[in-house]
């Protein structure tokens, strides 16, 4: 087992390097940039304050550069047809498009094998200090959705699978219908208009992880308000995946109920009960209980992203999708490359719970 850890530890490396290189040429290849974007900014801007006035003399040109290597965008040109191309060259410098794109490449790859992301186009913070900011509200939002899903799942589906047929399974299986259905960011909308501010009820907070008196809490009220905060964003995801486990759940024990080594056991006379929870359980469970890291992963990457921005949470999901909009470079390569370490790491973890769950299975009699 130490020897496939190894391995897959050691694959990780040429699979990162692949997916920031595949990322890269895209980004290269797709229209607009932070260089363009700021120059389309500061061309569109035609109020006349107290920023044009200082373009106006015979120093404009030199205070405008000025103004562009220290940051100060804002203060720059306004109102004019066009930037003075060395101003434009000023800001290539400042954002790194003055070097090709291959050796802002490898620059980006040498800085991130040792988690250094550079500092954000925008924000004036580095990259590193936002990630760490952001990734426990992704994690602690996918990981309670996880274990609420696998709680309601688990159970349900084994009693669907034990009443196949019955008025119980036909019911719940129009709530799993609904589940599959309807996308989690409706269900997110259906809640906030019921219960925090819309048409009904003001139960909840609209939007945050925490309130503004956040510090001048308790213990017992910081943990009292996160949950309050959280209930909604966490219910959106929980009701659309469920439904997926919940079959899962079922089909597997359906599946291990009808084998042999069952019969077998009822016919020696044991009870249900021992049969279900004693035999198909941890058969029918393997593969349930190990996909763990995959669902959390799933959830991670897909709900908590439109649940992130729809409840204004500051994860990394709502960093990455605004970095993208504001072509902010070292965000959208730091947040893709954070995202795809966890992805590895997850998928790791993932086989190592097989293992765990079944000591049978043996991976180091396969190929990675």
């Amino acid at each position: 087992m130490l020897n496939y850890i190894i391995r897959r530890l050691l694959l990780m490396i040429p699979t990162l390097f692949g997916i920031m290189v595949l990322n890269f040429l895209i980004v290269q290849a797709a229209p607009g940039g932070p260089v363009e974007n700021v120059v389309a900014r500061l061309t569109d801007i035609t109020s006349a304050d107290s920023a044009t006035s200082r373009i106006s003399g015979a120093g404009s040109d030199m205070a405008a550069k000025g103004d562009i290597q220290h940051g100060n965008l804002n203060a720059v040109y306004r109102g004019a047809r066009g930037l003075d191309p060395e101003i434009v060259e000023q800001i290539k410098k400042m954002y790194g498009f003055d070097k090709p794109p291959l050796e802002r490449f490898l620059m980006m790859i040498k800085n991130y094998a040792m988690f250094d992301f550079g500092e954000s186009f925008f924000r004036n913070e580095r990259v590193i200090d936002l990630v760490l900011r952001t990734l426990p509200v992704t994690l602690s939002l996918g990981l309670w959705s996880t274990l609420l899903v696998y709680l309601i799942s688990i159970p349900l589906g084994i009693r669907k699978a034990v009443r196949d047929g019955s008025a119980f399974d036909v019911w719940t299986s129009w709530a799993i219908i609904i589940g599959y259905a309807i996308p989690s960011f409706l269900f997110a909308i259906l809640l906030i208009l019921l219960f925090a501010g819309g048409n009904y009820l003001s139960w909840f907070p609209l939007k945050g992880l925490t309130s503004d008196n956040w510090e001048e809490l308790s213990f017992a009220g910081k943990i009292g308000d996160y949950f309050w905060h959280i209930t909604l964003p966490v219910v959106a995801i929980v009701i659309t995946k469920f439904a997926y486990l919940t079959m899962f759940t079922k089909n597997s024990f359906m599946d291990e109920i009808n084998k042999q080594y069952v019969l077998t056991a009822r016919a020696k006379g044991l009870s249900e009960k021992q049969v279900l929870y004693g035999h198909v359980f941890r058969n029918a469970m393997l593969i349930v209980i190990a996909g763990f890291p995959a669902a959390l992963l799933s959830i991670i990457f897909s709900s908590s992203l439109i649940i992130e921005i729809i409840f204004s949470l500051n994860g990394l999901g709502l960093l990455g999708y605004e970095a993208v909009i504001n072509r902010d470079y070292p965000v959208m390569f730091g947040t893709l490359y954070i995202f795809t370490l966890i992805g590895l790491v997850f998928g790791l973890l993932g086989d190592l719970m097989y293992v765990a769950v079944d000591p049978r299975i043996d991976f180091n009699r396969r190929d990675v």
